[in-house]
């Protein structure tokens, strides 16, 4: 063997400069993890002041109303020497006088703070009728020249009622699930159960079955409207499908209100609806369409029409006509090459559009209140009431942590059968 050629135990001895490949395998993509990990960084910081806006403007505040459905320290904060009276008491029957004498102390310095009304208004919504009894007895209290609180207290007949007592004791917990109960008709009961309200209060779920059934006939309004419409701008020469699309969005161009105002002249008794219905024999004498159910979703239909068709339309433009020519060639018929080519790939779109028009319907509210009658209010409604009237923040929050709650189960189901990755809004 030459002197010049190395043998080949020399070799990895000459190699030892260099790693083989493949020497270490971790070290690339370790590599690669870093670097994406940095672009990670680069890419969050950039959105940073869009994510703390959004959190300071609408993740927080959300929060905080929501919280407010299980959290109310009115009561436990206007009676702390009641609260800890009670704290022995077994829920059976009247607490000791103790009680009452320091439900009196508690009652008289609220009057002083100028918080009396406060605790009326919060007892009052967990039992009626309360506000003018505790406003009563702070009165009286007030007026007493040395007559024993003892005595004022329990001279009102209110203080000695079944359901006064055990209403004061859950109250002074500051965490509660009395108004998430509320709103679904339900309350605790002497036993500690949970038991359905008396029929006569029970209003909640009803309100939420005639929401939910409003947006589905809208839903399913606008997508046999839709669905034909979306199919024949698809299907026309451009420029035609785009007079046609600008038709669809002309009622963008005007406010919500506008149009349900517009909708108020158009459903009266004679007005321009009753009178195409009598003209095409459609009705024998006019209708009253007006603070009525049908229409309500007419209005609301015409409103959500564009958001069904939309998602509908940007589907149906992608799919080339040559799909269908090619099943007919192959001895389809119309009817089943529009079921098998043509519909699972609309799917998409259809689900898309129904979803959003759906969920949007929960949540409307000038439209029912200026054409759906008293037993036509949805959920919002009802809502906005206890905002601005009852000033009963804690109902308000309630019905809306459910109203969130079944609109996210929705939107789970639809992500769940669909796919979240097939939903084509635009």
């Amino acid at each position: 063997m030459s002197a010049l050629q190395p043998s080949e135990l020399d070799r990895p001895a000459l190699a030892r400069g260099r790693p083989a490949a493949g020497a270490y395998p971790g070290t690339a993509s370790a590599a690669l993890r870093r670097a994406e990990f940095g672009d990670r960084l680069r890419s969050l910081a950039l959105a940073a002041p869009l994510l703390l806006l959004l959190a300071l403007s609408f993740g927080i505040p959300i929060v905080l109303l929501l919280s407010r459905a299980v959290y109310d320290p009115t009561i436990a904060d206007a009676l702390p020497r009641t609260s800890q009276a009670l704290a022995d008491w077994n829920g059976q029957g009247l607490p000791a006088d103790a009680a009452f004498i320091a439900l009196a102390a508690d009652l008289s310095e609220n009057q002083a703070k100028g918080t009396a009304y406060e605790l009326a208004k919060a007892l009052n919504a967990r039992l009626p009728g309360a506000r003018s009894q505790v406003l009563k007895t702070v009165r009286q209290l007030e007026g007493a020249a040395g007559k024993p609180p003892l005595e004022i207290v329990k001279a009102v007949p209110f203080w000695s009622a079944p359901g006064t007592w055990p209403t004061i004791s859950n109250g002074t917990h500051a965490l509660t699930s009395f108004y998430l109960l509320s709103a679904l008709d339900l309350r605790w009961n002497a036993d500690g159960g949970i038991e359905r309200v008396p029929p006569e209060q029970a209003i909640f779920l009803q309100v939420f079955l005639r929401t939910f059934f409003v947006a589905a006939a809208v839903t399913l309004a606008t997508l046999l409207l839709g669905f034909p419409l979306a199919y024949l701008i698809a299907s026309v020469p451009k420029g035609l499908a785009a007079i046609l699309i600008v038709a669809v969005l002309l009622p963008f161009w005007t406010s919500i209100l506008v149009r349900t105002a517009a909708w108020t002249v158009l459903l009266q008794k004679f007005g321009l609806v009753n009178d195409m219905l009598l003209w095409l024999g459609f009705a024998s004498e006019r209708l009253d369409l007006m603070y009525s159910r049908i229409g309500l979703i007419i209005a609301m239909t015409h409103i959500q029409l564009p958001f069904t068709l939309l998602p509908i339309y940007s589907v149906m433009r992608t799919i080339a006509p040559s799909q269908m020519k090619a099943a007919y060639s192959l001895g389809a018929r119309p009817f089943t090459a529009f079921r098998r080519v043509y519909l699972p790939q609309v799917f998409p779109g259809v689900m898309a559009g129904c979803l959003l028009t759906f969920i949007l319907c929960l949540g409307y509210y000038i439209t029912p209140a200026l054409i759906g009658g008293a037993s036509d209010q949805l959920i919002s409604n009802f809502i906005a009431n206890y905002v601005n009237v009852e000033l009963n923040w804690e109902m308000a929050a309630a019905l809306s942590f459910i109203l969130l709650v079944f609109t996210l189960a929705l939107f789970g189901i639809f992500a769940r059968i669909l796919g979240l990755d097939r939903l084509k809004m635009v």
